[in-house]
């Protein structure tokens, strides 16, 4: 699997090692006591509605960029500090991926995950 972002027709690859967080004991540990992540990697957070979902960074060691997604379009991109992140915002899917892997990410851009 791998995300990628259509803002214009210009698709840009995000990640190409994307992981599925689909259980409640996977989401809940997220990325916590990694070390690091590889640059081509996301871990994906699919729901089945779209609500108030928050991002924490409580042991997680290494900043992150998460983006929150509402039916396919990007609704905040954000870099979290390691330890004391904390961010929320309305989404059916959520993406966290290492620092600056979505320099070229905006609100209102499409952002897909393809088999």
């Amino acid at each position: 699997m791998r995300l990628v972002c259509d803002p214009d027709g210009d698709r840009e690859v995000l990640a190409t090692d994307v992981e599925t967080a689909d259980s409640l004991a996977s989401q809940v540990r997220g990325l916590t006591f990694r070390r690091s992540i590889p640059d081509d990697y996301a871990l994906a957070f699919r729901f089945a509605t779209a609500r108030t979902r928050d991002v924490h960074m409580l042991f997680v060691f290494f900043p992150i960029d998460v983006v929150w997604v509402v039916d396919g379009v990007v609704r905040r991109v954000e870099r979290l500090r390691p330890w004391r992140g904390y961010a929320r915002e309305e989404a059916d899917l959520i993406v966290e991926l290492p620092a600056g892997a979505t320099a070229n990410v905006a609100v209102g851009d499409r952002l897909v995950l393809e088999e």
